[in-house]
């Protein structure tokens, strides 16, 4: 069985931006940056988390556009999260928790401390770096966000075991 590829593959074709070979693909956001915002409900931030779960027993994984970088990078970033949370962490820790890890510094492709620089491209000059950059932060907060609202859905204090039992899941082996 296959693994799960992004559904914006087509749409990246049209006027999503691209640096080196990552689509910045629009989602709704309350973040700044310089994400353009869509007004669909559906968009690749969304389909990261529905696809994480299924994604993350998967070893390999066949790239077939820009999209699927995006969403590769998405399951990443989830999997830090995951990794950064605990079974009796109360939503307002976690929330600062996860917080720090989207604002923290990290490598863009190209950095020699990027796990993934054989399936990226580095940007081509400074301002697309500094695009990336923005764009991947903004992209890590909403992310972040969006995650805390489905592990602490029910309400409760206590983060859902359904999502903490993919903590020592590592897709592709690697982790960012």
């Amino acid at each position: 069985m296959p693994a799960y590829h992004s559904t914006f593959l087509g749409e990246e074709s049209q006027d999503a931006r691209t640096i080196g070979n990552l689509s910045l693909l629009p989602f709704k956001t309350k973040f700044r940056g310089p994400a353009f915002e869509t007004d669909q409900d559906y968009d690749i931030v969304e389909e990261t988390l529905d696809l994480f779960r299924a994604n993350s027993f998967f070893k390999n994984f066949e790239i077939k556009g820009n999209a699927d970088r995006l969403l590769i990078y998405g399951i990443l970033f989830i999997s830090d999260c995951l990794g950064k949370l605990n079974k009796t962490m109360p939503h307002r820790e976690a929330t600062r928790v996860l917080s720090n890890l989207s604002l923290d510094n990290f490598a863009l492709p190209g950095d020699i401390s990027f796990p993934l620089n054989s399936l990226y491209l580095p940007p081509k000059t400074r301002a697309d770096a500094d695009l990336l950059r923005g764009y991947l932060t903004q992209f890590r907060q909403e992310l972040a966000e969006r995650l805390l609202n489905r592990i602490y859905a029910d309400g409760g204090d206590v983060p859902s075991k359904f999502w903490l039992a993919f903590t020592k899941r590592k897709f592709m082996n690697k982790s960012l």
